[in-house]
């Protein structure tokens, strides 16, 4: 660039990342975070897809005028998702599922009970949240990256990144 009388590099430099070193105390917490960078990896697309599907069919969906036309997309959207994705939910662990509910409240802005209020109703959400409570989890847990979610959202950033 030549600015007066004056010709000034310019280039632009891709984006760095720069994240702390962790100095692990002991083994038993290195290999924690280890687990938990697994976890995200393995659960991190499925919360994408779950954004990706709120936003194709929310709207959709509000512009539905009868409940039985609600419902059935509903169940045709829940049927497509269980055909897909049948076998890797089968498979995941309950803290995998922990580790789920986070990012999809990251993802979506909003907690996976209040989804599913809004699309299957009350009583569904109420359901849905004891059968939860059952394996120890909370479909209300919001999502704090700078709070409990730190590291979550550190590993996350990394991936998205690729970094990791």
């Amino acid at each position: 660039m030549i600015i007066g009388k004056d010709t000034i590099i310019h280039r632009e430099l891709k984006e760095i990342y720069v994240y702390p070193r962790y100095n692990f105390k002991s083994q038993r917490f290195q290999k924690q975070f280890s687990r938990l960078i697994q976890r995200i990896k393995k659960v991190y697309p499925y919360a994408k897809k779950a954004n990706e599907l709120l936003v194709k069919y929310e709207p959709v969906y509000a512009n539905l005028k009868t409940d039985r036309e609600k419902r059935k997309l509903m169940k045709k959207v829940e049927n497509e998702l269980w055909v897909e994705y049948k076998d890797d939910l089968k498979r995941m662990s309950i803290t995998d599922g922990k580790v789920l509910i986070k990012l999809i409240d990251r993802e979506t802005g909003r907690t996976s009970y209040s989804i599913i209020k809004d699309f299957r109703g009350g009583l569904a959400a109420t359901f849905w949240q004891g059968i939860a409570r059952l394996f120890k989890n909370d479909l209300k847990n919001k999502y704090d990256p700078y709070g409990e979610d730190f590291l979550i959202e550190e590993i996350v950033q990394m991936v998205e990144s690729g970094n990791l």
